[in-house]
């Protein structure tokens, strides 16, 4: 969020500004309702209530954000932002706390008015209606689906802990059920994607494997690279710093393809596992009741930002892809995988507690 010092700073940089400054910076706002005018008009025809969208629209934009700042949400939410035209300023807001769920849980009370918008990972739509018995949001009735932004797989990596000839999946699952008291796997957070990729695995090789909870990724791989963990299920990202150290064995990923940030690794899928695919993406959410017209707009708007080198590099860096996804698919996506993890989430038996 914007610190009350940061908003002064502002307040005194614009007392200082030069007409002609001014009479730019009118101009790009013009410029900029113009062209989300013209994104909205394209999609949807044109019609009255797009014109008081784009009136509307010169306002601020928040991104309510469900993490701390410096995570790889966070960074999505920001590298997005400053490409997004139709906006005096695109801000921001970190509601951190409870896994993700204080961004939704405000984002389902905000006004559906397009000024404000929710970025998420999948997991808090996708997996906790199905861990919390109290959610305070749904994530079909409350949220409206605007765009993806970006797909990422995760990585089981083994460490230390494990003998150096363990190298290979069937490697790992062999030595687990020869030592099944220290079968054990780390992910970022119970309730996460990874965690349950972890189920998947361990319900197709048919091996007991106890998940042991982190709070953070950086965590997880601390204690993976320690030798405390055998192994860990990570977000490819919070892999790719550690490859160079010589303590982590990348032995799979989790996508349906390979990972083109680890090429060398074969998938889950690759390794005799057909069933267990798992991948996590980033999306943008409105509040449910946000007229057509305005998603739209924000959603040319979010696909014009991803189309720039910056954001498609900023990506990568996170260890994730562009997503290339239409607004009606990524809605399929969403309600796909809510029914999909449901079922693993209950055969797992793992309930969640405040």
């Amino acid at each position: 969020m914007i610190s009350d010092q940061q908003v002064c700073e502002r307040k005194r940089e614009g007392s200082h500004q030069s007409p002609e400054a001014g009479k730019a910076k009118g101009q790009a706002i013009r410029l900029s309702r113009r062209r989300l005018l013209q994104y909205a008009s394209a999609a949807l025809g044109g019609g009255g209530p797009l014109a008081s969208f784009a009136q509307r629209s010169t306002g601020n934009l928040h991104l309510l954000v469900g993490y701390p700042p410096g995570g790889a949400t966070d960074g999505v939410a920001r590298l997005v932002s400053r490409q997004m035209a139709g906006f005096e300023a695109a801000v921001v807001e970190n509601r951190a706390g409870a896994g993700g769920r204080l961004a939704l849980d405000a984002l389902a009370r905000s006004k559906a008015d397009g000024s404000t918008v929710a970025v998420t990972p999948d997991f808090p739509l996708t997996v906790f209606p199905h861990l919390y018995k109290k959610l305070g949001y749904d994530p079909l009735r409350d949220f409206v689906p605007v765009a993806m932004c970006g797909v990422s797989e995760f990585a089981l990596c083994v460490g230390p802990a494990l003998p150096k000839e363990v190298s290979s999946v069937d490697g790992f699952i062999r030595w687990c059920r020869q030592n099944p008291k220290l079968a054990l796997y780390a992910s970022p957070a119970p309730g996460s994607s990874p965690h349950f990729a972890g189920v998947l695995l361990a319900t197709a090789a048919r091996v007991d494997l106890t998940h042991v909870a982190y709070k953070g990724g950086a965590q997880a791989m601390q204690d993976l690279l320690g030798g405390q963990v055998p192994a860990s299920i990570n977000p490819v990202a919070e892999v790719l710093p550690h490859l160079n150290g010589g303590k982590l064995r990348v032995l799979a990923t989790t996508g349906s393809v390979r990972s083109r940030f680890l090429p060398d690794a074969p998938t889950l899928r690759e390794a005799g596992y057909q069933d267990v695919v798992a991948q996590g993406w980033m999306g943008v959410f409105a509040p449910a009741g946000t007229s057509e017209a305005v998603v739209a707009a924000l959603e040319h708007s979010i696909a014009d930002a991803l189309k720039t080198p910056v954001v498609a590099e900023g990506l990568s860096r996170l260890g994730m892809s562009v997503a290339t996804v239409p607004r009606h698919r990524f809605a399929a996506v969403l309600r796909e995988d809510l029914e999909r993890w449901s079922g693993v989430v209950k055969a797992s038996g793992f309930t969640a507690e405040d």
